[in-house]
């Protein structure tokens, strides 16, 4: 297997996973890798603990500063292929998080109505409001992935919605929207693997479709499409991640501080009171 080819950078996790400009090949990034990791599966669960506290503590300052009419949030969008893992990471990341303040949504493949408008019209629907933590399991991105591997759409189409995507991201950055992009690197091997312990476990019979099979047949096309969205939709304001995913511990380790290196930058501040403190505590302590 091809080695990760990343070295240590400055600029925390955000930099050292972020996918460079200039052209993207999977195969030079291996699955089983752990760019930045804390030093193994049992220091990454241990760091998780105190990840998952400062991750509440500034979801609440989030949340606190939009009453304040700060209009700021952020949007994860998780994509990667089937069994990569996008379900557990949301699990394991969002715990012990208020789940008032977060906003999780999984794409599925279209419904009639959704149909009848453009692409975007359901993402935007989806979008985190002021103070949220919104979260994409897959998402619009699914437009130029599955749609240009299966044919949905004219390749035309599909062409251009890199573009459309691009300044879609570009105005969520504008308005407030920290974007944060991350996909999820599974290999081929560890795919069938976990395909197969699927079948292989009756609880876990709900979660495989005989479609995955076909799908799985794909790999190529599907590598090149990912390829081609990360190369062309990774920019300044909404940059994509690529998190190596055969290990879980990594992968849900990765995202979590991605998460947190985020909501560090916009540094939310539980605001001020726009009232007088003494004169209110004096007159409750009267009652």
């Amino acid at each position: 297997m091809a080695k990760d080819r990343r070295k240590k950078a400055d600029g925390g996790l955000r930099s050292l996973l972020r996918v460079p400009q200039g052209g993207v090949s999977l195969v030079d990034y291996d699955t089983r890798a752990t760019p930045g990791g804390p030093g193994g599966k049992a220091a990454a669960l241990a760091e998780m603990a105190q990840v998952r506290a400062r991750l509440a503590e500034l979801q609440e300052r989030l949340f606190a500063q939009s009453t304040a009419g700060d209009p700021r949030c952020l949007l994860l969008v998780l994509q990667g292929m089937d069994t990569s893992g996008k379900g557990g990471t949301v699990k394991h990341v969002a715990a012990g998080l208020n789940p008032t303040g977060v906003r999780v949504t999984a794409f599925k493949a279209p419904t009639a109505e959704e149909s009848q408008h453009p692409f975007l019209w359901r993402i935007r629907k989806a979008l985190p409001t002021p103070g949220e933590i919104g979260v994409f399991d897959r998402s619009h991105y699914e437009d130029v992935l599955i749609a240009r591997v299966r044919d949905l759409v004219p390749r035309a189409t599909w062409g251009r919605r890199y573009g459309v995507i691009n300044r879609f991201e570009q105005s969520l950055a504008d308005d407030g929207v920290t974007v944060v992009k991350v996909f999820l690197h599974i290999g081929y091997e560890q795919q069938r693997e976990r395909l197969v312990a699927r079948l292989d476990n009756p609880a876990k019979h709900w979660k495989f479709n005989e479609g995955d099979i076909a799908e799985r047949a794909l790999w190529p096309a599907y590598q090149q499409a990912y390829e081609a969205a990360l190369d062309r939709c990774s920019t300044d304001s909404a940059p994509w991640y690529l998190v190596p995913a055969d290990r879980k511990w990594y992968r849900n380790w990765a995202v979590a501080k991605l998460l947190l290196e985020h909501l560090e930058l916009i540094g939310p501040e539980f605001p001020k009171a726009d009232f007088d403190v003494a004169a209110s505590r004096a007159a409750l302590l009267k009652t």
